[in-house]
């Protein structure tokens, strides 16, 4: 079994939560791992660590300030901003002398990384996007479009719980166990892996500051959400990693694969949002197949 190290990088006046895991063979390049939210953790990303064993590849995890094991006390909202993980980003990164790697982000991760891709790509020779949108408004149209699919009790207890506020009655926690099966995990609650269950019990206050209440109403910063634009001008080779059952779906993803300059697209049958809980072999293979032609 690979070796797991933990270390802790001093950043912005506190402190960012990294897990290493393995070491590189070889002709291979370690793989940095950002996780979505904003606010959740690097645990249900967990199964991409077996590719340090699998593939003699070192594997980097850490949990993005304000989450996690990188928690921090209550903050203003000003302080939860972009740049904050932009930065923490390359923090990580020089901290741990990872000047030459490949990067994956699921989610706000892949969001994230798109905008240090924006920003400077130095040292980073591919990048996998799981399931990240380049426009907020197509993610809430289409996760609006799959609440259409469940049955029309579900649909009224989420539809109730979104104008109340109140996500804790029976009927509304039914529903969005629904909609997280269908569209997010790919299993209900009751049989979610500890890894899962960690990661959503660490999610950081700075999820409702970004994102907001739900999936489905963003009423927070990121409801602005468009970098379009941006995109075009990102030159390191992507591959664009999605579930055909994804809450990302193929319209959200198509929307940033047709916009960034040579991206590929690896589509997975049957998987969810997080598609290495269903998976995790697909999702293993579809990336070191791709990372591998960049070494």
């Amino acid at each position: 079994m690979a070796e797991i190290r933990e270390e802790y990088v001093d950043y912005n006046g506190f402190k960012t939560y990294c897990k290493i895991v393995g070491e590189n063979q070889p002709g291979k390049k370690t793989l940095l791992i950002l996780h979505g939210g904003p606010g959740d953790c690097h645990n249900y990303l967990l199964p991409y660590a077996e590719m340090a064993d699998k593939y003699g590849r070192q594997i980097v995890f850490y949990d993005q300030i304000g989450c996690g094991k990188s928690m921090i006390p209550h903050q203003e909202d000003d302080f939860y901003t972009y740049d904050l993980w932009v930065n923490e980003f390359y923090a990580v990164r020089k901290a741990l002398g990872l000047d030459d790697i490949h990067l994956f982000g699921n989610s706000w991760g892949g969001m994230l990384g798109m905008l240090c891709m924006m920003k400077d790509d130095t040292g980073v020779n591919s990048f996998v996007i799981n399931s990240s949108p380049v426009l907020i408004q197509t993610w809430l149209d289409e996760a609006n479009r799959l609440i259409g699919y469940m049955p029309e009790d579900m649909q009224k207890a989420i539809a109730e719980a979104e104008r109340t506020g109140n996500y804790d009655t029976p009927e509304a926690k039914a529903a969005y166990d629904e909609y997280y099966k269908r569209h997010v995990t790919g299993v209900y609650e009751k049989d979610y892996p500890q890894y899962l269950k960690d990661s959503f019990a660490g999610v950081g206050e700075c999820y409702m500051i970004m994102q907001g209440a739900s999936e489905f109403v963003v009423t927070g910063k990121m409801r602005d959400w468009d970098i379009r634009e941006g995109v075009k001008n990102i030159k390191v080779p992507c591959m664009a990693l999605s579930g055909t059952d994804d809450e990302g779906t193929p319209l959200v993803i198509k929307e940033g694969v047709d916009l960034i300059p040579g991206c590929e697209w690896t589509l997975i049958a049957g998987a969810p949002h997080i598609a290495n809980l269903t998976h995790p072999n697909e999702c293993m293979e579809a990336v070191e197949n791709f990372i591998s032609k960049y070494e």
